[in-house]
């Protein structure tokens, strides 16, 4: 009797398996992560690469629902490529061009450093000495930590222990903002200790933005222009952006896909920067040999490891440097990055130094970080690195396929159990488990459908409403198997 349960419970295990994977390989196939996948062999000729990306890129863009991406390719130290597909804004049938700028987000983190490194190389500052002893105009808020040892280092490098800030504070062109100054005094109340590990925030970048303009006397917008966008040729990189601007950066579109008019933050330094992938291009191409703005020295300390316990960045970065995420790449060499999102918008930039070779991905959605990660994987595949860090995104897809196949699964052999042996008795114990496991499962999903923004729903945009709908479904089966009541047989097989 007990090797014979012992042999239906191996055999239910084995079902319950190969539904699973079965479950997970046609979602993986509905989903595009299949069918998607193409491979390109090394080092082929440019030429063939970007015919290769040319139908690669519109396909991704319509299993995703990118509505725009620009794109600009780096080979020897050199743009070698840029390319706009798609639509600036949907609704008007506005086409994206290469010379349409773009909120490119947190990659103006990248940018701010070098702003601040250009004062260190000048002399004017030093990234190791408190970040106040530079502040004429403002000065930090009461709060819990003490704020006189943070260093300008700490704060380029997420260590000084800020709050990430409010990225929904936003305005339209043309609106009346609150001052940077008005803004930090709010939000600049440290949540940890100086030094005590990183925390990724906005705010401290935005703290650098009046350092620079108490240091020099000019707005942030000028000297970012003078001292480093002008030198490096990013000529359309702007802060500013009015009604008549043409062309008119594009509408973004947020995880739902609905439209997200063109925005400004009454703070710079942390992601209002506006350019087009040539711009951003020609800021990676600056760092890969020599530039006007920072000697190689400089440009070292930037790329040089800060902190390496980066939190959930960790899945796909090594650490961070100084304006700069880090990771080590497969065949051993560095790779320095950062992307960025906001509402409607989401961009990421990759270089590797050693190599000349970087990419620019600039986006009008926040549905598109599977979308960056396959680019991404294709163009490191050509370049024989053979991998980055975001393609892992790729592999969660997999791994997020397998967990909605096991939740299916699971709950197909609960709803059959309960119709094919309804007079099963289940312990007290355990059905109260069953139906307390359910009610929370329920009660997150609901949160999450009110919440605004979801980390999952952006790195998922396409499986979510799977995991959603599967989660819905074992809930359900977990409250129905641990409420119904038990039937009495009504006839009994003999043996």
């Amino acid at each position: 009797m007990q090797n014979s349960a012992l042999f239906r419970g191996h055999k239910k295990g084995a079902w319950f398996i190969l539904l699973s994977i079965l479950i997970s390989l046609l979602l993986a196939l509905f989903s595009g992560s299949l069918q998607m996948k193409k491979a390109i062999r090394a080092n082929v000729p440019l030429d063939e690469f970007k015919a290769h990306m040319d139908k690669r890129i519109p396909a991704l863009m319509k299993l995703y629902q990118i509505p725009g991406c620009s794109i600009a390719l780096v080979k020897g130290g050199e743009i070698v490529w840029t390319e706009a597909y798609g639509y600036a804004d949907v609704e008007s049938g506005r086409t994206l061009r290469v010379d349409t700028p773009m909120s490119v987000q947190s990659i103006t983190k990248s940018v701010t450093a070098w702003g601040i490194m250009r004062l260190a190389v000048k002399g004017l500052i030093d990234l190791d000495a408190p970040v106040s002893r530079y502040l004429k105009s403002w000065q930090f808020p009461q709060s819990d930590y003490p704020t006189e040892k943070i260093t300008i280092r700490q704060l380029l490098s997420h260590t000084a222990g800020m709050p990430l800030g409010d990225f929904n504070n936003i305005y339209a062109p043309g609106e009346v903002m609150p001052s940077n100054q008005e803004v930090m005094t709010k939000e600049a109340a440290p949540i940890l200790e100086a030094g005590a590990g990183f925390s990724y925030s906005n705010v401290g970048y935005n703290l650098l933005e009046i350092l620079i303009e108490d240091v020099t006397g000019q707005s942030f917008s000028e000297y970012l222009r003078s001292e480093v966008f002008l030198p490096l040729g990013m000529e359309s990189a702007t802060f500013t952006i009015d009604a008549t601007a043409t062309p008119y950066p594009p509408t973004g579109y947020d995880l739902s896909g609905k439209p997200v008019p063109v925005y400004l933050y009454p703070v710079k330094a942390s992601g209002g920067l506006f350019a087009t992938a040539h711009d951003i291009a020609r800021f990676a191409v600056a760092g890969l040999k020599e530039n006007p703005v920072l000697d190689s020295k400089s440009v070292e300390q930037l790329y040089q490891p800060e902190s390496y316990k980066i939190g959930i960045y960790g899945l796909v970065f090594s650490a961070y440097g100084l304006g700069h995420y880090i990771e080590k790449l497969p065949n051993g060499l560095r790779s320095v990055s950062h992307g960025g999102q906001g509402k409607g918008i989401m961009t990421h930039f990759q270089a590797v130094p050693a190599t000349g070779d970087a990419i620019v991905i600039l986006t009008n959605t926040q549905r598109s970080w599977p979308f960056i990660a396959h680019v991404l994987s294709d163009w490191a595949q050509w370049r024989a690195f053979p991998s980055v860090g975001m393609g892992r995104i790729i592999w969660g897809h997999y791994g997020f396929c397998l967990v909605i196949g096991m939740l299916i699964s699971a709950s197909f052999f609960m709803i059959l159990r309960l119709i094919v042996d309804p007079s099963r008795q289940r312990r007290a114990g355990f059905r109260l488990l069953r139906a307390g496991t359910g009610l929370i499962l329920l009660g997150v999903l609901i949160w999450c459908i009110f919440q605004e923004y979801l980390f999952v729903t952006s790195v998922f945009p396409v499986l979510s409403t799977w995991l959603g709908g599967s989660v819905l479904v074992f809930s359900i089966a977990l409250l129905l198997s641990a409420l119904l009541p038990a039937h009495p047989r009504r006839w009994v097989y003999k043996t």
